[in-house]
């Protein structure tokens, strides 16, 4: 309403826009269309993102140092697997590997640039994991886990799927934004705390959902294992002397024992990505699979495995959780200039 108490007609767009959202109110695509909004693109603490950020980086510096206790073995010319038939196992008409471009020089070279990008790779997840330059690190750390992966297929496993899962959230989110070297340089130029993003949210979605993914299938693909259905599948891991860790071959005197824990295996991992969401559900979810991952790491000696998806099973866990925690230890090292919260 104007000065001379004349109505001010709102602009054709704007009404337009108004009738819009007022006939989507009640109908179910409007409803759909605000949840997707709000699962996206809510602004969420980017405190999960550093600490999911600091886990990744410590696997990744490990599996980097294995690869470069014996690089030439892995990605040269003359190692383990020869390059004509890498692209035979990888089966797909397009792969990259920095390691292609360093195999391409001569002998000499090849093997300085084989040992030099890997060495890059190690750099790269130790600057993730303290969080300096944490976005260029990030995707660096992409590109050589790729790398690795692409030109030594036969020699990667599921610590390896995982931690590129993780890292695709690393390079979109703010993951340096707080317990981080990047968060310290920050606070020394005057920089306010970082605040809930939108880009920390839809981090932290795409590992919550790519989980799920992958729960899913590894949850439905055991359904086609007779020994799953049968209950022995536990029994069959723990006999396998060249397999094992522990021996649990005690568990032949248990046979119920050993049905619980297959069937309930079976049926938590298939049924993950449906009991993570609810509150309901989660926290005993989330329980059970620190134990399951902890137990193959323990018994089956896939320890840096069963480490990776914990850590990305803390994507489920609130902020909040994390400040309860994580507070009181930095309580006493920071002024009041540097808080640990990310909100305001």
């Amino acid at each position: 309403m104007s000065k001379r108490g004349h109505v001010i007609a709102a602009p054709p767009a704007v009404q337009l826009a108004a009738e819009q959202g007022r006939a989507g109110e009640g109908s179910w695509l409007g409803d759909w269309v605000r949840a997707w909004d709000r699962f996206w693109f809510t602004p969420a603490d980017p405190l999960p993102l550093a600490v999911i950020r600091i886990c990744t980086g410590l696997l990744l510096t490990w599996s980097a140092l294995v690869w470069l206790l014996d690089a030439e073995a892995f990605f040269g010319s003359r190692g383990w697997l020869a390059p004509e038939n890498v692209a035979r196992l990888n089966d797909q008409p397009w792969q990259w590997s920095w390691y292609f471009s360093a195999e391409a020089a001569g002998s000499a070279a090849s093997a300085a640039a084989i040992r030099g990008l890997a060495g890059l790779a190690v750099v790269a997840a130790v600057m993730l994991t303290l969080g300096l330059a944490t976005r260029l690190a990030a995707i660096v750390s992409l590109a050589g886990l790729v790398s690795a992966a692409n030109r030594a297929p036969l020699n990667t496993f599921g610590l390896d799927d995982t931690l590129g899962l993780l890292l695709i959230g690393l390079v979109v989110g703010p993951a340096g934004a707080c317990l981080s070297i990047d968060r310290i340089l920050a606070n020394r130029r005057g920089v306010p705390p970082a605040a809930p993003s939108v880009a920390a949210g839809i981090a932290l979605r795409l590992i919550q959902v790519h989980l799920c993914v992958v729960y899913l299938f590894s949850g439905w693909g055991k359904l086609f294992g007779a020994s799953w259905w049968d209950g022995t599948a536990i029994w069959g891991a723990a006999a396998n002397v060249q397999y094992r860790t522990l021996d649990l071959t005690g568990l032949a005197r248990h046979p119920l024992v050993t049905n619980a824990l297959t069937l309930g295996t079976l049926f938590w991992e298939a049924a993950y990505p449906a009991l993570v969401w609810p509150r309901l559900t989660r926290r005993l979810c989330l329980a059970l699979a620190v134990a399951v991952h902890l137990g193959i790491g323990l018994a089956m000696g896939m320890m840096e495995f069963g480490l990776a998806m914990i850590t990305a099973n803390l994507a489920f866990v609130p902020a909040a959780v994390m400040h309860r925690f994580l507070d009181p230890l930095f309580s006493h090292h920071r002024s009041p200039a540097m808080p640990l919260r990310s909100s305001p």
